[in-house]
């Protein structure tokens, strides 16, 4: 299970899971882990019920809905706040599945961020180039690795650029950059091949 995180919201986050998993060649679940700011069901034109709380001994596959005109991926939205309290197991349900899944984590370094992490095997780090960002990001690295899903990249959104001093920050390779693009951001034709090469860099191993 790969966990898509960041320092601070609104950077690519959400964009970023389901732009990865429509890019990688094996059928993937895409699960949204934030019941504060839920939005990967918005993005992805599905449905906001069933939830990833909706799992409770079912497959994925029967819960999951499918990503309207990528028919490898299927998405879980994320539990509803009265559901937000067994989402630790919801997340523990759907590793043990054995599907590939990419999660969409809260933002920052809290509690709320952490129930993903530890959950995850690794973790796709998403920031801007903005300083504040890549603080709050190098802070979620951090958290990462503490929890044992090491950064495995980082993903710079709204950039065409690679600086050596982010991965000095980070500890871990910039792997893609994707250019600023108006939304919908993953009807862009740049952002979408940045994330085929950001696919065919991490390679389905990494989930």
């Amino acid at each position: 299970m790969l966990a898509i995180a960041g320092g601070k919201g609104g950077v690519g986050k959400t964009t970023t899971a389901l732009g990865l998993s429509a890019a990688l060649d094996a059928p993937v679940v895409a699960a949204d882990a934030d019941p504060d700011m839920p939005d990967l069901h918005a993005l992805a034109g599905v449905d906001r019920e069933p939830t990833l709380s909706s799992l409770d001994g079912r497959d994925p596959g029967a819960v999951a809905q499918s990503l309207p005109d990528e028919s490898g991926v299927s998405v879980l939205p994320a539990p509803r706040i009265d559901d937000a309290d067994g989402l630790d197991r919801s997340l523990d349900r759907l590793a043990r599945s054995g599907r590939p899944a990419v999660v969409d984590c809260p933002a920052g370094a809290g509690p709320d961020a952490a129930v993903p992490l530890r959950a995850a095997d690794a973790t796709l780090l998403v920031t801007t180039l903005c300083a504040p960002a890549l603080r709050d990001a190098a802070k979620t690295a951090a958290m990462a690795r503490t929890l044992d899903a090491p950064p495995r990249g980082v993903v710079l959104t709204r950039t065409r650029s690679a600086p050596d001093a982010v991965v000095d920050l980070l500890g871990c390779p910039v792997v893609a950059s994707v250019p600023a693009a108006e939304p919908p951001i993953l009807a862009d034709e740049g952002s979408r091949t940045a994330y085929r090469r950001l696919a065919a860099n991490l390679g389905e191993d990494i989930l």
